[in-house]
């Protein structure tokens, strides 16, 4: 057992005058400033200037935050936050779920879209989509450091103890995830430099869902439950959610490839 690593890191970056800055919410907002700064450049080379890329981060922000904290606190603990109401306000404490937070991105989307009457919506998920990707890449690096959602026992040489939960070595499961939106990422990158400005409208939507929920379909196997009314279930509360997504992501795949290219006007 001693050749076993022991995970110990401390969440908080600093604190100054009674206010900790965490890492968590430092790589949370890294993950929204390089959102933001690459489809504004996306757009901005496409000539799509007149839009107000600096109201498209509230809508994003805000539409992400709300969704991702909501469905945690209903799905996965809905009898504390029901009984502690003003616990769902404390985000910087953790507990932000994907499937929400996807759910969130989409409903301020197409707001932003309606606002600013936008004739397409796919193409603006088209170009959220890349860095999405890589902010789930730098949420699932924070969440290592937190020491949260951590992975089942393993005897593998690779197993982690992370200090703050037990002293059983366990998959490093955060790292398997955010390297698979790393490859993710790549791939939707790639596949914008090929076809530029004239990418099918839902393609990289597509790729996306369909690649990200289809990973963490998989890497659940991995996870501890994450709600206690999972224990003992053959497959998790996110798995399930998953499979919508995925299915969404193959049509939008499908549909992408089967319809005429199309440009969005400046």
């Amino acid at each position: 057992m001693s050749s076993i690593f022991h995970w110990q890191f401390d969440p908080i970056l600093f604190s100054l005058g009674g206010i900790s800055l965490h890492w968590y919410g430092l790589l949370f907002a890294t993950a929204f400033i390089i959102g933001y700064w690459m489809v504004k450049r996306m757009g901005e080379h496409e000539g799509q200037t007149h839009l107000d890329w600096d109201n498209l981060l509230f809508y994003i922000m805000g539409g992400t935050l709300t969704g991702a904290r909501l469905v945690h606190c209903f799905l996965y603990d809905p009898a504390f936050y029901l009984s502690h109401p003003l616990a769902i306000l404390k985000i910087w404490e953790g507990g932000l779920a994907s499937h929400g937070g996807a759910l969130g991105l989409l409903l301020g989307l197409w707001l932003y879209s309606r606002r600013y009457r936008l004739p397409s919506l796919l193409w603006l998920t088209d170009r959220i989509a890349i860095p999405a990707a890589l902010g789930g890449m730098l949420v699932r690096c924070a969440n290592f450091l937190n020491s949260e959602i951590v992975g089942k026992p393993t005897d593998g040489s690779w197993g982690l103890v992370f200090d703050a939960v037990d002293a059983v070595p366990r998959h490093p499961v955060q790292l398997y995830e955010a390297t698979a939106y790393l490859v993710i990422f790549l791939l939707l990158l790639a596949v914008y430099r090929r076809y530029g400005r004239h990418t099918p409208h839902g393609l990289l939507t597509g790729i996306f869902f369909a690649s990200v929920f289809l990973a963490r379909f998989g890497l659940e196997y991995f996870k501890t439950a994450q709600a206690a009314y999972e224990t003992g279930f053959s497959v998790s509360v996110g798995q399930w959610l998953s499979v919508p997504f995925f299915v969404v992501g193959v049509g939008l795949v499908v549909y992408a490839l089967r319809s005429p290219r199309q440009v969005m006007g400046r």
